[in-house]
């Protein structure tokens, strides 16, 4: 179960950059990386309600842009 150990170790290397407060952007970065590293896991795992629950987190981040999401 590869993809549940990437996730634990971004989850890891959050929790230290909180701990440090590290910068605000590395941050935001692990956390989109956790998002894929979820969506991944998801869909290894077949589920499909927690894929596009990922998939739609990462809409809401902004995508690959790494740009907030518009609001209307």
């Amino acid at each position: 179960m590869d993809e549940a150990a990437r996730v634990l170790r971004r989850l890891e290397r959050i929790e230290a950059l909180e701990r440090t407060r590290g910068p605000t952007a590395t941050m935001l970065g692990e956390l989109r990386a956790l998002v894929r590293e979820a969506e991944a896991w998801a869909r290894v795992e077949g589920d499909g309600r927690a894929s596009a629950a990922a998939a739609r987190l990462t809409t809401t981040l902004g995508g690959k842009k790494g740009l907030p999401a518009s609001r209307s």
